[in-house]
């Protein structure tokens, strides 16, 4: 059995790689907003998230963990979402 300090650390570099991908993931929800306002359109897009969330869950090796990928991905929609609708905001400022 492993050390429990041992364990903690590679959850540490996990987090560390979790990090560094949201902020990969803002960034490009941000070229989205970009080309949803040259575009006029909505930034919610209903029937592509549900394909995300459909297309998420079917990467799943094991099939417990089901929910938490659900919630996973939704928490990151609505994150994406608040993101493009503030750059949005600016953008109808300017």
């Amino acid at each position: 059995m492993r050390e429990l300090t041992e364990i903690r650390m590679d959850l540490d570099q996990v987090d560390r790689e979790i990090v560094a991908l949201f902020e990969k993931r803002m960034g490009l929800a941000a070229q989205v907003a970009e080309y949803k306002i040259a575009k006029g359109m909505p930034v919610l897009d209903r029937s592509r998230e549900d394909m995300v969330l459909q297309s998420r869950m079917s990467m799943l090796e094991d099939g417990r963990f089901a929910p938490g990928v659900r919630e996973l991905f939704e928490c990151l929609m609505a994150l994406s979402r608040r993101e493009q609708e503030r750059l949005v905001k600016e953008a109808e400022q300017c």
